[in-house]
């Protein structure tokens, strides 16, 4: 992406937890002259950096929230490309976001665009946020279909080529379940004003719909290009270099309602962002196990969403709102994930 932009970004650090050699390559390519490798400290170090202006969060997991705490407090606006900030740390990062006049820009395609969609608008005009979901590769199956499925075929996602803690949760519709979250707290709407739909086709990326009954879609090819441009430039659009949409391709758009009683995980986490406090970093943690624990072939696939109900109805919720108590809720609900 850089490479395509010409100059229209100055990479001024990069840092990585291993990949040592493709990191060293990167930073000779750019000019990089501030590199981290598998060094929290001097990860923190490097987004205080005065000479930053945004800082691009990918890190997986929670190891993701003490940088990005970091960085917010330095001024530094955030484009966001891991679930779990949001997801475990929103009510915490939001706030902060707000008292330091940082911007907290989404890198997930159905996210970015929502933030495309809501250019110019008030969030009081949003009737309904529609996140869209391609429904994964088990659309359709019922739950007795869904006890036989392998690791192999959870991991044939139709659509999308990502990680395997990424594809698995497509295929659970965690993924959409923790868009949810996140939608709550980037776009400050309750959990009755976002929707989620399937749309096989994964052309239309979300939707806003307008109190007086207009809705925007934001649509193109399906890429991560364009949400990761749009937050590199914004407020500018430039040149990109994904291809033209073709009609002819995409002749037919389908869209329906997803089954919440057969894929419980988006259902559950419903229930956890309207319980609200540490409840969804709890079940963010604990289904990354349970995933871990369905990919050693120790869970069957629909037992990734029974455990996880079960483990949910023990937490005793704290208020989620302070980093030391959200850390450990992680740690706590990972280790009880492990014992199940």
């Amino acid at each position: 992406m850089v490479r395509h932009l010409k100059g229209a970004v100055e990479v001024v650090g990069l840092a990585a937890k291993r990949s040592e050699k493709l990191l060293m390559e990167q930073a000779r390519e750019f000019g990089v002259k501030k590199t981290v490798l598998n060094d929290p400290n001097g990860l923190i170090d490097l987004v205080e950096d005065p000479s930053v202006d945004l800082v691009m969060c990918a890190m997986v997991g929670t190891e993701g929230i003490v940088p990005a705490v970091h960085a917010i407090k330095a001024g530094k606006d955030l484009a966001i490309a891991n679930k779990e900030l949001l997801v475990s740390a929103g009510h915490l990062i939001t706030r902060l976001a707000r008292e330091h006049r940082t911007m907290l820009i989404p890198v997930d395609s159905e996210h970015s665009a929502l933030f495309q969609c809501m250019y110019g608008e008030s969030e009081r005009q949003v009737a309904r946020l529609i996140l869209t979901a391609s429904g994964g590769p088990f659309r359709g199956y019922s739950r007795a279909e869904l006890e036989k499925i392998g690791v192999e075929e959870a991991l044939n996602h139709p659509t999308w080529q990502m990680g395997v803690k990424n594809t698995i949760d497509s295929a659970t519709l965690m993924n959409k379940g923790l868009e949810l979250i996140e939608a709550h707290w980037l776009f400050n709407q309750p959990l009755d004003k976002i929707d989620v739909v399937i749309h096989p086709q994964s052309v239309v990326h979300s939707m806003v719909e307008f109190v007086d009954g207009s809705m925007m879609a934001q649509m193109s090819t399906p890429s991560m290009h364009i949400p990761i441009q749009v937050a590199l430039t914004y407020p500018a659009r430039v040149q990109g270099f994904t291809p033209r949409f073709d009609f002819k391709q995409f002749s037919r758009l389908e869209f329906e309602e997803p089954d919440r009683k057969t894929f419980v995980c988006l259902k559950l986490a419903a229930e956890a962002i309207k319980s609200g406090g540490t409840l969804p970093c709890y079940m963010n943690a604990a289904n990354e196990v349970l995933v871990e624990k369905f990919v050693q072939k120790k869970l069957n696939f629909v037992e990734i969403g029974d455990k996880l109900a079960e483990l949910m109805a023990t937490h005793k919720q704290g208020n989620g709102e302070d980093l030391k108590e959200i850390l450990e809720v992680d740690k706590q609900a990972r280790a009880e994930a492990q014992n199940i």
